[in-house]
Formats: C-alpha cells, structure tokens, sequence
C-alpha cells in the first residue's frame, strides 16, 4: 500500500507546476503564497485512460485554526512539541479548486506575516490537517526535510534542511526509479520561487536566479524530481544593498 500512495504521489508532482512567490515590505512585514497547479496534459500521459474517468468536484476555503476550533478535543490531547508545530500553521489558509469536468485542479496556500521567521513550511498544510481530523501522531509522519525563512538586516535566507537522512535515501532510491519509468514522457514538473523585496538586489547564492530591471525581484525555477531528490538544492540567500 506504502509503494502505491508512493506512486500516486509522485504522478502527482511530477504533473504540475508549485509556485512559490513571497513578498517582503521594508518593515519585514509580507504576504507568501503557494501554488500547486495541475498540468492536465502531463497528467493524461500518466493516467492514459483512466483520466476520461475521472468524477471529483471541490472548491473549498478554509483557516488552518479553524480545523484545530473544530478539532479541539483531539487537538487538547496533543504534546506541547506538537501544538507549537501546529500552531505554526494557524495564520496559513488554503483554497481548494478541483473539478474533472472544467480540467481545473488548484490548490492554494496563503500567509500574512510580521516577520518571515513566521512562515510555516506550507506544502505540509494539508498533512497537518489530516492529523489533527484523524487523530495521527505527528511521529507516523514520512517527511524528510523542513522549510524555514530569515531575513536579518538585509540578507534573506531559505533554509532548507534534511530532518531524516534514511528517508531521503528512501526518497531518492524512489525518484531514481520513477524518472527512468517516465523518462520518455515530457511532463510539466516546474517549482517556481518568485521573491519581491523592498531593496535592491545585491547578490544571490544560486547563479541561476533571474533578478528583474528593477533589481528588486527574482525569480528561480527548478523540477520538482530534482527538489525531492535533493531539497536542499532550493537552499537561497539574498544579499540586498
């Protein structure tokens, strides 16, 4: 069952694009968004004729602490390491659109914050949302690295770090599998970093960053099998003037 959940995730990812664009006002203030977008013609490659069978409608808004209100008696039982990670998420809200019949599957995670440092690792909303409703220990969970923010006078930082090393060998032995079976299939598979901040740009660590005229703004992308392959690829730090 673990394997299959496995595939199904990875034909996941591996047919749609993650956007993740951040924005930084010069009091530190700022908004992040993430954006995982369904390509529908990587998708159909991998689904063949299952994808014409496909019955699912969904469009749905909701704030991460209202799942803990509902969930509070559940969520009363909880360690206090596992309610501050939780409690992380609840500024975080999620809006779902997914409909087989207009080809449309959305999902969308937003974050205001005072400080960067209180952004939560968003793609692991849903996880968390999951664990509270059924009651799941957040030492069952198979995720293998984290995602912070910093921004200290005028460096910004993306720190990605690996938090069980098995599991990545885990992940990687799985990636390296699944990209020789797709190998011959060109599917969409982008994750996208797009970052807005209040100075201009005076030097980024990745050489690949595309900075705007204005020098204010960049932009990264790389595939998603090589950020699960390897996650700290996506480790970043801005210098701004």
């Amino acid at each position: 069952m673990k394997k299959y959940l496995g595939l199904i995730g990875f034909i996941l990812l591996t047919s749609c694009q993650i956007t993740e664009t951040l924005t930084i006002n010069s009091d530190g203030s700022g908004k992040i968004t993430q954006e995982v977008v369904r390509d529908e013609q990587s998708y159909q490659l991998l689904m063949g004729e299952d994808y014409s069978k496909e019955e699912e409608y969904q469009d749905t808004t909701y704030v991460f602490k209202d799942v803990i209100a509902k969930n509070q008696e559940t969520f009363s039982r909880l360690t206090k390491f596992e309610k501050e990670v939780f409690g992380k998420f609840n500024p975080v809200t999620v809006h779902i659109k997914k409909s087989s019949i207009e080809k449309h599957f959305k999902t969308t995670f937003t974050q205001e914050f005072k400080v960067v440092e209180e952004v939560a690792d968003l793609l692991k909303t849903e996880n968390y949302v999951s664990d509270i409703i059924h009651n799941y220990a957040l030492a069952a969970e198979e995720h293998y690295f984290s995602v912070q923010y910093s921004y200290e006078g005028k460096v910004f930082k993306r720190i990605v770090k690996i938090t069980d090393p098995e599991r990545l060998k885990t992940e990687q032995a799985r990636v390296e599998a699944n990209k020789k079976y797709y190998a011959s299939l060109k599917l969409v598979e982008n994750f996208v970093l797009k970052y807005q901040f209040p100075l201009k740009i005076k030097s980024v660590s990745n050489p690949n960053a595309k900075i705007s005229s204005d020098q204010k703004s960049l932009q990264l992308d790389f595939k998603i099998t090589d950020c699960l392959y390897n996650p700290d690829s996506t480790n970043l730090e801005v210098v701004l003037e």
